[in-house]
Protein backbone atom coordinates (compact mmCIF):
# COMPACT_ATOMS: atom_id res chain seq x y z
CA UNK A 1 0.00 0.00 0.00
CA UNK A 2 1.25 3.46 -0.89
CA UNK A 3 1.70 5.41 2.37
CA UNK A 4 0.58 8.59 0.61
CA UNK A 5 -2.70 6.89 -0.23
CA UNK A 6 -3.19 6.12 3.47
CA UNK A 7 -2.69 9.77 4.34
CA UNK A 8 -5.16 11.07 1.73
CA UNK A 9 -7.75 8.48 2.73
CA UNK A 10 -7.54 9.42 6.40
CA UNK A 11 -7.81 13.14 5.59
CA UNK A 12 -10.84 12.57 3.37
CA UNK A 13 -12.64 10.47 5.96
CA UNK A 14 -12.06 12.82 8.85
CA UNK A 15 -11.15 16.49 8.93
CA UNK A 16 -9.97 16.21 12.51
CA UNK A 17 -6.51 17.65 12.98
CA UNK A 18 -5.77 14.73 15.29
CA UNK A 19 -6.31 12.22 12.50
CA UNK A 20 -4.23 14.26 10.07
CA UNK A 21 -1.33 14.36 12.54
CA UNK A 22 -1.72 10.65 13.18
CA UNK A 23 -1.66 9.83 9.47
CA UNK A 24 1.44 11.94 8.89
CA UNK A 25 3.21 10.35 11.86
CA UNK A 26 2.37 6.88 10.54
CA UNK A 27 3.84 7.83 7.18
CA UNK A 28 6.99 9.13 8.84
CA UNK A 29 7.42 5.90 10.79
CA UNK A 30 7.05 3.78 7.66
CA UNK A 31 9.22 5.68 5.21
CA UNK A 32 11.65 2.76 5.19
CA UNK A 33 8.99 0.46 3.74
CA UNK A 34 10.23 0.88 0.19
CA UNK A 35 9.77 -2.43 -1.57
CA UNK A 36 12.05 -1.59 -4.50
CA UNK A 37 15.71 -2.58 -4.31
CA UNK A 38 18.16 0.13 -5.30
CA UNK A 39 20.82 -0.31 -7.96
CA UNK A 40 23.51 -1.42 -5.52
CA UNK A 41 21.21 -4.00 -3.94
CA UNK A 42 20.17 -5.33 -7.34
CA UNK A 43 23.85 -5.63 -8.29
CA UNK A 44 24.55 -7.57 -5.07
CA UNK A 45 21.58 -9.84 -5.79
CA UNK A 46 22.75 -10.57 -9.31
CA UNK A 47 26.36 -11.16 -8.27
CA UNK A 48 25.34 -13.53 -5.46
CA UNK A 49 22.87 -15.37 -7.69
CA UNK A 50 25.48 -15.82 -10.41
CA UNK A 51 28.07 -17.03 -7.90
CA UNK A 52 25.65 -19.51 -6.36
CA UNK A 53 24.78 -21.01 -9.73
CA UNK A 54 28.30 -21.12 -11.12
CA UNK A 55 30.42 -21.87 -8.05
CA UNK A 56 28.16 -23.34 -5.36
CA UNK A 57 25.87 -25.58 -7.40
CA UNK A 58 28.56 -27.79 -9.01
CA UNK A 59 29.44 -30.49 -6.50
CA UNK A 60 26.88 -29.45 -3.88
CA UNK A 61 25.39 -32.96 -3.63
CA UNK A 62 28.82 -34.59 -3.27
CA UNK A 63 29.88 -32.07 -0.64
CA UNK A 64 26.70 -32.74 1.32
CA UNK A 65 27.01 -36.53 1.04
CA UNK A 66 30.65 -36.71 2.10
CA UNK A 67 30.73 -33.69 4.44
CA UNK A 68 33.31 -31.89 2.29
CA UNK A 69 33.90 -28.35 3.52
CA UNK A 70 33.54 -25.67 0.79
CA UNK A 71 36.89 -24.11 1.70
CA UNK A 72 37.79 -22.81 -1.76
CA UNK A 73 34.28 -21.48 -2.35
CA UNK A 74 34.45 -19.48 0.87
CA UNK A 75 37.81 -18.05 -0.18
CA UNK A 76 36.24 -16.95 -3.47
CA UNK A 77 33.35 -15.38 -1.56
CA UNK A 78 35.92 -13.48 0.46
CA UNK A 79 37.70 -12.25 -2.65
CA UNK A 80 34.38 -10.95 -3.97
CA UNK A 81 33.69 -9.10 -0.71
CA UNK A 82 30.93 -11.35 0.65
CA UNK A 83 32.63 -12.25 3.93
CA UNK A 84 32.67 -8.73 5.38
CA UNK A 85 29.82 -7.05 3.58
CA UNK A 86 28.72 -4.65 6.35
CA UNK A 87 32.22 -3.78 7.61
CA UNK A 88 33.61 -0.30 7.06
CA UNK A 89 35.86 -0.21 3.96
CA UNK A 90 38.76 1.07 6.08
CA UNK A 91 38.80 -2.40 7.67
CA UNK A 92 38.63 -4.19 4.28
CA UNK A 93 34.84 -4.46 4.33
CA UNK A 94 32.19 -3.71 1.75
CA UNK A 95 30.49 -0.93 3.68
CA UNK A 96 27.08 -2.23 2.62
CA UNK A 97 23.76 -2.15 4.43
CA UNK A 98 22.12 -5.07 6.23
CA UNK A 99 19.52 -5.49 3.49
CA UNK A 100 22.22 -6.06 0.87
CA UNK A 101 23.74 -8.66 3.17
CA UNK A 102 20.36 -10.41 3.56
CA UNK A 103 19.87 -10.43 -0.20
CA UNK A 104 23.26 -12.10 -0.70
CA UNK A 105 22.59 -14.68 2.03
CA UNK A 106 19.24 -15.50 0.44
CA UNK A 107 20.76 -16.13 -2.98
CA UNK A 108 23.57 -18.34 -1.69
CA UNK A 109 21.10 -20.22 0.52
CA UNK A 110 18.96 -21.22 -2.46
CA UNK A 111 21.84 -23.47 -3.49
CA UNK A 112 24.21 -24.30 -0.60
CA UNK A 113 23.41 -23.55 3.02
CA UNK A 114 26.75 -24.82 4.25
CA UNK A 115 28.30 -21.89 2.40
CA UNK A 116 25.70 -19.39 3.56
CA UNK A 117 25.93 -20.29 7.25
CA UNK A 118 29.73 -19.91 7.20
CA UNK A 119 29.23 -16.57 5.49
CA UNK A 120 26.54 -15.58 8.02
CA UNK A 121 28.64 -16.39 11.09
CA UNK A 122 31.66 -14.54 9.72
CA UNK A 123 29.61 -11.47 8.78
CA UNK A 124 26.98 -10.95 11.44
CA UNK A 125 28.49 -12.58 14.52
CA UNK A 126 32.26 -12.26 14.30
CA UNK A 127 32.91 -9.22 12.09
CA UNK A 128 29.95 -7.26 13.45
CA UNK A 129 30.87 -7.99 17.07
CA UNK A 130 34.48 -6.89 16.68
CA UNK A 131 33.64 -3.79 14.66
CA UNK A 132 30.86 -2.72 17.03
CA UNK A 133 32.61 -3.32 20.34
CA UNK A 134 36.28 -4.02 19.66
CA UNK A 135 39.04 -1.46 20.13
CA UNK A 136 41.19 -0.12 17.31
CA UNK A 137 44.02 -2.59 17.88
CA UNK A 138 41.57 -5.53 17.73
CA UNK A 139 40.04 -4.20 14.54
CA UNK A 140 43.41 -3.79 12.86
CA UNK A 141 44.67 -7.20 13.93
CA UNK A 142 41.54 -9.33 13.60
CA UNK A 143 38.75 -7.54 11.75
CA UNK A 144 40.73 -6.69 8.63
CA UNK A 145 41.69 -10.28 7.71
CA UNK A 146 38.19 -11.51 8.64
CA UNK A 147 36.41 -8.93 6.49
CA UNK A 148 38.64 -9.60 3.50
CA UNK A 149 38.07 -13.36 3.72
CA UNK A 150 41.76 -13.98 4.36
CA UNK A 151 40.77 -15.57 7.67
CA UNK A 152 37.58 -17.26 8.86
CA UNK A 153 35.80 -16.59 12.13
CA UNK A 154 33.76 -18.62 14.62
CA UNK A 155 31.46 -17.67 17.48
CA UNK A 156 31.73 -19.95 20.53
CA UNK A 157 28.82 -19.61 22.94
CA UNK A 158 27.03 -22.98 23.13
CA UNK A 159 28.19 -25.65 25.57
CA UNK A 160 27.06 -29.19 26.42
CA UNK A 161 24.95 -27.76 29.26
CA UNK A 162 24.45 -24.20 28.02
CA UNK A 163 22.50 -24.03 24.79
CA UNK A 164 19.37 -21.91 25.01
CA UNK A 165 20.32 -20.93 28.58
CA UNK A 166 23.37 -18.86 27.71
CA UNK A 167 23.77 -17.69 31.32
CA UNK A 168 24.91 -21.17 32.42
CA UNK A 169 28.47 -20.92 31.10
CA UNK A 170 30.78 -23.65 32.42
CA UNK A 171 33.79 -22.54 30.40
CA UNK A 172 35.90 -20.39 32.71
CA UNK A 173 38.33 -17.55 32.05
CA UNK A 174 40.25 -16.94 35.28
CA UNK A 175 41.82 -13.50 35.56
CA UNK A 176 45.58 -13.80 36.12
CA UNK A 177 46.47 -10.13 35.85
CA UNK A 178 47.82 -9.65 32.34
CA UNK A 179 46.06 -12.70 30.92
CA UNK A 180 43.16 -15.13 31.38
CA UNK A 181 43.44 -18.90 31.76
CA UNK A 182 40.61 -20.59 29.88
CA UNK A 183 39.25 -24.07 30.61
CA UNK A 184 36.13 -25.75 29.29
CA UNK A 185 34.27 -27.07 26.26
CA UNK A 186 32.20 -25.47 23.53
CA UNK A 187 30.06 -27.42 21.11
CA UNK A 188 28.00 -27.03 17.92
CA UNK A 189 30.51 -24.40 16.73
CA UNK A 190 30.03 -23.47 13.08
CA UNK A 191 33.39 -23.08 11.29
CA UNK A 192 34.86 -24.73 14.42
CA UNK A 193 37.59 -26.73 12.71
CA UNK A 194 38.28 -24.33 9.85
CA UNK A 195 38.27 -20.97 11.62
CA UNK A 196 41.37 -18.95 12.40
CA UNK A 197 39.79 -16.53 14.89
CA UNK A 198 37.25 -17.38 17.61
CA UNK A 199 35.05 -15.23 19.83
CA UNK A 200 34.77 -17.28 23.02
CA UNK A 201 32.23 -16.53 25.74
CA UNK A 202 33.45 -17.59 29.19
CA UNK A 203 32.67 -17.12 32.89
CA UNK A 204 35.19 -15.08 34.89
CA UNK A 205 33.25 -14.50 38.11
CA UNK A 206 30.58 -17.07 38.99
CA UNK A 207 29.30 -14.99 41.91
CA UNK A 208 28.26 -12.23 39.49
CA UNK A 209 26.29 -14.63 37.28
CA UNK A 210 25.75 -13.30 33.77
CA UNK A 211 27.47 -10.04 34.79
CA UNK A 212 30.65 -12.03 35.33
CA UNK A 213 30.89 -13.29 31.74
CA UNK A 214 33.52 -12.06 29.26
CA UNK A 215 34.18 -12.45 25.55
CA UNK A 216 37.73 -13.23 24.46
CA UNK A 217 39.33 -13.31 21.03
CA UNK A 218 41.20 -16.58 20.64
CA UNK A 219 43.32 -17.87 17.79
CA UNK A 220 43.80 -21.31 16.36
CA UNK A 221 47.10 -22.73 17.54
CA UNK A 222 47.02 -21.33 21.07
CA UNK A 223 48.60 -23.85 23.43
CA UNK A 224 45.94 -25.98 25.09
CA UNK A 225 43.29 -25.18 22.46
CA UNK A 226 42.26 -28.37 20.61
CA UNK A 227 39.37 -29.60 18.51
CA UNK A 228 36.86 -32.21 19.56
CA UNK A 229 34.84 -34.42 17.25
CA UNK A 230 33.40 -33.18 13.99
CA UNK A 231 29.61 -33.50 14.08
CA UNK A 232 27.83 -35.82 11.62
CA UNK A 233 24.66 -33.81 11.01
CA UNK A 234 21.22 -34.22 9.44
CA UNK A 235 21.62 -31.07 7.33
CA UNK A 236 24.18 -28.43 6.35
CA UNK A 237 26.50 -31.43 6.25
CA UNK A 238 29.42 -29.76 4.52
CA UNK A 239 29.42 -26.98 7.09
CA UNK A 240 32.24 -27.58 9.56
CA UNK A 241 30.73 -28.11 13.03
CA UNK A 242 33.11 -29.01 15.85
CA UNK A 243 33.39 -28.97 19.60
CA UNK A 244 36.26 -26.90 21.03
CA UNK A 245 38.36 -27.99 23.99
CA UNK A 246 40.28 -25.58 26.21
CA UNK A 247 42.84 -26.75 28.76
CA UNK A 248 44.74 -23.97 30.56
CA UNK A 249 44.76 -21.75 27.47
CA UNK A 250 46.49 -18.42 28.14
CA UNK A 251 44.66 -15.53 26.48
CA UNK A 252 46.20 -12.03 26.71
CA UNK A 253 44.07 -9.47 28.56
CA UNK A 254 44.14 -7.24 25.47
CA UNK A 255 42.07 -9.89 23.68
CA UNK A 256 39.03 -9.18 25.84
CA UNK A 257 36.32 -7.24 24.03
CA UNK A 258 34.73 -4.48 26.10
CA UNK A 259 34.79 -3.94 29.84
CA UNK A 260 35.03 -6.73 32.39
CA UNK A 261 31.67 -8.51 32.60
CA UNK A 262 30.45 -7.32 29.18
CA UNK A 263 30.43 -10.78 27.59
CA UNK A 264 26.80 -11.75 28.11
CA UNK A 265 25.45 -8.46 26.76
CA UNK A 266 27.86 -8.78 23.84
CA UNK A 267 26.55 -12.26 23.06
CA UNK A 268 22.88 -11.26 23.23
CA UNK A 269 23.29 -8.17 21.07
CA UNK A 270 25.41 -10.03 18.55
CA UNK A 271 22.91 -12.88 18.30
CA UNK A 272 20.06 -10.42 17.83
CA UNK A 273 21.68 -9.21 14.63
CA UNK A 274 22.77 -12.71 13.68
CA UNK A 275 19.16 -13.84 13.69
CA UNK A 276 18.52 -11.59 10.72
CA UNK A 277 21.15 -13.53 8.79
CA UNK A 278 19.63 -16.88 9.75
CA UNK A 279 16.17 -15.58 8.83
CA UNK A 280 17.60 -14.63 5.43
CA UNK A 281 19.09 -18.11 5.14
CA UNK A 282 15.71 -19.67 5.90
CA UNK A 283 14.13 -17.37 3.34
CA UNK A 284 16.63 -18.54 0.72
CA UNK A 285 16.00 -22.20 1.52
CA UNK A 286 12.26 -21.68 1.11
CA UNK A 287 12.67 -19.67 -2.10
CA UNK A 288 15.02 -22.26 -3.57
CA UNK A 289 12.62 -25.11 -2.80
CA UNK A 290 9.72 -23.12 -4.24
CA UNK A 291 11.54 -22.33 -7.49
CA UNK A 292 12.48 -25.98 -7.95
CA UNK A 293 8.86 -26.96 -7.32
CA UNK A 294 7.50 -24.51 -9.89
CA UNK A 295 10.00 -25.73 -12.48
CA UNK A 296 9.26 -29.40 -11.82
CA UNK A 297 5.49 -28.88 -11.79
CA UNK A 298 5.64 -27.39 -15.29
CA UNK A 299 7.65 -30.33 -16.62
CA UNK A 300 6.02 -33.31 -14.92
CA UNK A 301 2.78 -34.57 -16.47
CA UNK A 302 0.04 -36.64 -14.87
CA UNK A 303 -3.40 -37.50 -16.19
CA UNK A 304 -2.64 -35.84 -19.50
CA UNK A 305 -1.43 -32.44 -18.33
CA UNK A 306 1.33 -30.72 -16.37
CA UNK A 307 0.85 -31.24 -12.65
CA UNK A 308 0.96 -27.45 -12.17
CA UNK A 309 -2.45 -27.38 -13.85
CA UNK A 310 -3.93 -29.64 -11.19
CA UNK A 311 -5.47 -27.60 -8.39
CA UNK A 312 -3.91 -29.80 -5.70
CA UNK A 313 -0.42 -28.73 -6.84
CA UNK A 314 -1.31 -25.20 -7.90
CA UNK A 315 -2.69 -24.43 -4.44
CA UNK A 316 0.48 -25.74 -2.81
CA UNK A 317 2.51 -23.37 -4.97
CA UNK A 318 0.18 -20.50 -4.13
CA UNK A 319 0.58 -21.10 -0.39
CA UNK A 320 4.35 -21.38 -0.75
CA UNK A 321 4.58 -18.09 -2.66
CA UNK A 322 2.37 -16.24 -0.18
CA UNK A 323 4.18 -17.42 2.93
CA UNK A 324 7.62 -16.81 1.42
CA UNK A 325 6.65 -13.25 0.53
CA UNK A 326 5.39 -12.66 4.07
CA UNK A 327 8.69 -14.00 5.45
CA UNK A 328 10.64 -11.76 3.09
CA UNK A 329 8.84 -8.67 4.36
CA UNK A 330 9.66 -9.58 7.96
CA UNK A 331 13.32 -10.16 7.11
CA UNK A 332 13.60 -6.93 5.16
CA UNK A 333 11.87 -4.97 7.92
CA UNK A 334 14.32 -6.27 10.54
CA UNK A 335 17.23 -5.39 8.24
CA UNK A 336 15.82 -1.90 7.64
CA UNK A 337 15.39 -1.25 11.36
CA UNK A 338 18.98 -2.31 11.99
CA UNK A 339 20.25 -0.01 9.25
CA UNK A 340 18.24 2.88 10.69
CA UNK A 341 19.79 2.39 14.11
CA UNK A 342 16.46 1.48 15.68
CA UNK A 343 15.69 -1.36 18.09
CA UNK A 344 15.41 -4.50 15.97
CA UNK A 345 15.43 -7.16 18.70
CA UNK A 346 11.77 -8.07 18.40
CA UNK A 347 11.73 -7.69 14.63
CA UNK A 348 14.71 -10.02 14.18
CA UNK A 349 13.08 -12.63 16.44
CA UNK A 350 9.85 -12.41 14.46
CA UNK A 351 11.73 -12.71 11.19
CA UNK A 352 13.70 -15.73 12.34
CA UNK A 353 10.84 -17.70 13.87
CA UNK A 354 8.51 -17.08 10.94
CA UNK A 355 11.03 -17.52 8.12
CA UNK A 356 12.48 -20.70 9.64
CA UNK A 357 9.05 -22.26 10.04
CA UNK A 358 8.12 -21.22 6.49
CA UNK A 359 11.35 -22.85 5.28
CA UNK A 360 10.48 -26.10 7.01
CA UNK A 361 6.89 -26.12 5.72
CA UNK A 362 7.87 -25.11 2.19
CA UNK A 363 10.59 -27.73 1.81
CA UNK A 364 8.30 -30.51 3.06
CA UNK A 365 5.72 -29.45 0.48
CA UNK A 366 8.43 -29.24 -2.19
CA UNK A 367 9.29 -32.88 -1.59
CA UNK A 368 5.59 -33.69 -1.87
CA UNK A 369 5.27 -31.79 -5.17
CA UNK A 370 8.21 -33.78 -6.55
CA UNK A 371 6.69 -37.07 -5.39
CA UNK A 372 9.14 -39.96 -5.44
CA UNK A 373 11.75 -37.81 -7.15
CA UNK A 374 11.68 -35.45 -4.20
CA UNK A 375 13.02 -38.24 -2.01
CA UNK A 376 16.24 -38.67 -3.97
CA UNK A 377 19.29 -36.42 -3.87
CA UNK A 378 19.42 -35.61 -7.56
CA UNK A 379 16.46 -33.22 -7.29
CA UNK A 380 17.93 -31.19 -4.40
CA UNK A 381 14.70 -30.63 -2.43
CA UNK A 382 15.40 -33.39 0.11
CA UNK A 383 18.65 -31.62 0.98
CA UNK A 384 16.87 -28.31 1.35
CA UNK A 385 14.36 -29.98 3.67
CA UNK A 386 17.18 -31.33 5.85
CA UNK A 387 18.92 -27.95 5.82
CA UNK A 388 15.73 -26.11 6.77
CA UNK A 389 15.39 -27.81 10.14
CA UNK A 390 18.51 -26.25 11.65
CA UNK A 391 17.17 -22.72 11.03
CA UNK A 392 14.54 -23.45 13.69
CA UNK A 393 17.29 -24.36 16.15
CA UNK A 394 20.57 -22.45 15.90
CA UNK A 395 21.15 -18.85 16.97
CA UNK A 396 18.11 -19.23 19.21
CA UNK A 397 15.41 -21.89 18.89
CA UNK A 398 11.88 -21.02 17.82
CA UNK A 399 10.89 -21.33 21.47
CA UNK A 400 13.50 -18.76 22.49
CA UNK A 401 12.34 -16.41 19.72
CA UNK A 402 8.82 -16.56 21.08
CA UNK A 403 10.14 -15.66 24.52
CA UNK A 404 11.91 -12.64 23.04
CA UNK A 405 8.80 -11.60 21.11
CA UNK A 406 6.41 -12.04 24.03
CA UNK A 407 8.67 -10.06 26.35
CA UNK A 408 8.79 -7.28 23.80
CA UNK A 409 5.02 -7.03 23.38
CA UNK A 410 4.21 -7.40 27.10
CA UNK A 411 6.82 -5.13 28.67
Amino acid sequence: MNPCYSISTNITKCNSKIWVKFAISQYAENEHMNFQLNEEQLAVQQAARSFAQNQCLPGVIERDTHMIHPTEILKELGQLGFMGMMVDPKYNGGGMDTLSYCIAIEEISKIDNSCSVAMSVNNSLVCWGIEKYGNEEQKEKYLKPLASGEKLGAFALSEPEAGSDATSQRTTAIDKGDHYVVNGTKNWITNGGKADIYLVIAQTDTEKGHRGINVLIMEKGMEGFTLGAKEDKLGIRSSDTHSLLFQDVKVPKENRIGDDGFGFKFAMETLSGGRIGIAAQALGIAQGAYELSVKYSKERKAFGKEISKHQAIAFKLADMATEIEAARLLVYKAAALKDEGKDYTQASAMAKVFASEVAMKTTVQAVQVHGGYGYVKEYHVERLMRDAKITEIYEGTSEIQRIVISRGILK
